[in-house]
């Protein structure tokens, strides 16, 4: 019984799973701040890439979502400074959280509402186990994100932040450093 649900799993198209959405969505550029932008077109170009993971990881194999976040920012401008190392990568979702809660910009869910450039940050109870990916898109209560390492992929994915109970929270992008330059 298990070998067929493998075998069908592996047979249904990737747009099928209720995750992914696999196309890019449409972004509305002239509402963001140029930081923000290129991080949508880094995130739409890696997207159609698709990359392997040790690209982002600086040829280290091991789960990449947080590397390819870090890899992501500091291309666009906006690097994260881990805070064990100093160094541009922060490998681990746990200690990318603690990046973000020492330089206060952690928003626990609740009443804030992410934009665009936004980090997602999941615990171990979400679907993809403990996770990161990007939003790129915020309409209502849902968001459109993308992330790596989504089954060794980079994916799209619709998320209503508020119902699931994966989330917890997001790392904000920094747009005061932004609207210095």
């Amino acid at each position: 019984m298990l070998g067929a649900g493998v075998i069908a799993w592996r047979t249904v198209p990737e747009r099928w799973l209720p995750w992914d959405t696999a196309e890019f969505p449409q972004v509305d550029a002239g509402q963001l701040t140029p930081t923000q932008n290129r991080i949508v077109e880094l995130l739409r170009d890696e997207h159609a890439a698709q990359r392997p993971g040790t690209f982002y990881s600086e040829g280290v194999d091991e789960p990449w979502c947080a590397n390819f976040v870090s890899w992501i920012m500091r291309e666009a401008g906006a690097p994260f400074a881990n805070p064990h190392s100093g160094h541009w990568r922060i490998p681990g979702v746990f200690t990318l959280q603690e990046y973000f809660e020492d330089s206060r910009r952690f928003e626990p869910v609740g009443d804030y509402t992410p934009r665009v450039g936004d980090v997602v940050l999941y615990d171990r109870s979400s679907a993809l186990g403990q996770h990161t990916n990007i939003v790129v898109r915020v309409d209502g209560d849902e968001a459109t994100t993308v992330g790596g390492n989504e089954m060794r992929k980079i994916r799209v994915h619709e998320l209503d932040w508020r119902s699931d109970g994966g989330v917890v929270g997001f790392g904000r992008l920094d747009l005061e450093r932004d609207a210095e330059r």
